[in-house]
């Protein structure tokens, strides 16, 4: 548990009411009770305040006075100190030394570093104090991961690659498999080209379960600092992802694209290769993007859900939306004859 007034001289913002209260969870406001600190980030939800048991909450600016007369702390953005609080109240757990019996280790480990049982660690690995690579996990020849990286379980690094420090990596991702090039003979057969690039990724760095990052064909492929990738996303050979960029599920990136600094990549979007993305680019959901974007900017090229009946009569009016276009400049042409005599 910690009191109100300590936790504001901790992580700033304005203290208002009972600073002596002590709060020990944070919760949304629906569930909070006894000793929770709860937050409100978008205004629609204030109406909630009235029937939460939280013992204080976090709200922005404007809403400092208007809502509540129970214990708050005014924040300028109340999501990103609920965050804050959220990660002071649950740090990671403390990684313990050590290497298990069932492991199997062909380099040097500092003391402060946790191997869990099954991992396998092949020869001239480097790994930094206070790593952890979790059961099952597989890290290949030379590969290189920095201090503080935690390796979630059934993970798999291949050779060569580097990580940075401070990164999560989660169950399932494979960081370094190859990239999907080969040329094609006359008579339709495939000639493999041998993927002699690594993966590079920065530092503080997640990587969401069940992920995979190609390895460059012949140069890197590149996650720059601070980036966030979520569960289930292809990353295709050379791409290159900017700094603090943040990609939600299922999102395809084709190789060979390079994608700017602090955008945002709605789920299941689908970049094709050989594109360049701007800085401060927002893809929504759901876009498949064909061109390269120069600007920054929000970018959408989806349908919204619909009935079946509707999508049907819609899209048959699609089918001959060519045949329209002439009838319309035929029309168009009559009309500009006849104005003319």
């Amino acid at each position: 548990m910690m009191r109100l007034d300590a936790l504001v001289s901790s992580l700033g913002g304005e203290l208002v009411g009972d600073g002596s209260i002590n709060v020990g969870r944070v919760a949304t406001l629906d569930q909070a009770g006894e000793g929770d600190l709860s937050f409100v980030a978008n205004p629609k939800y204030l109406a909630q305040l009235k029937s939460s048991r939280a013992a204080a909450v976090i709200v922005g600016r404007k809403a400092r006075d208007a809502v509540t007369d129970r214990p708050r702390i005014v924040a300028d953005d109340p999501y990103l100190y609920f965050a804050r609080v959220a990660r002071l109240f649950n740090p990671p757990p403390a990684v313990a030394g050590g290497v298990h019996l069932l492991a199997a280790v062909s380099c040097t480990v500092p003391a402060s570093v946790a191997i869990g049982a099954g991992a396998v660690v092949e020869e001239g690995v480097v790994l930094g104090e206070g790593v952890s690579i979790g059961a099952g996990a597989y890290i290949g020849r030379e590969v290189c991961i920095g201090a503080n990286t935690r390796i979630a379980p059934r993970t798999t690094i291949y050779d060569g690659c580097l990580i940075g420090t401070d990164c999560i990596i989660h169950a399932g991702a494979v960081i370094g498999s190859d990239g999907f090039g080969f040329a094609r003979e006359r008579e339709g057969s495939w000639v493999k080209i041998p993927q002699v690039g690594r993966v590079v990724i920065g530092n503080d760095v997640e990587i969401g379960a069940n992920t995979t990052i190609d390895r460059g064909a012949l140069d890197d492929t590149v996650i720059g600092n601070g980036v966030k990738i979520d569960n289930q996303i292809q990353i295709g050979h050379n791409v290159r992802i900017g700094d603090y960029t943040a990609i939600a599920g299922c999102v395809g990136i084709a190789g060979s694209t390079r994608i700017g600094a602090r955008c945002m990549i709605g789920g299941q979007a689908g970049i094709i290769g050989h594109l360049t993305i701007a800085d401060d680019v927002v893809i929504s959901a759901g876009t498949l993007v064909t061109k390269s974007i120069r600007q920054p900017g929000v970018y959408t090229a989806n349908l919204p859900v619909q009935g079946h009946g509707d999508w049907v009569k819609n899209f048959a009016h699609l089918r001959h939306l060519d045949a329209l276009v002439d009838r319309i400049r035929a029309l168009e042409q009559r009309l500009d004859n006849q104005a003319k005599s």
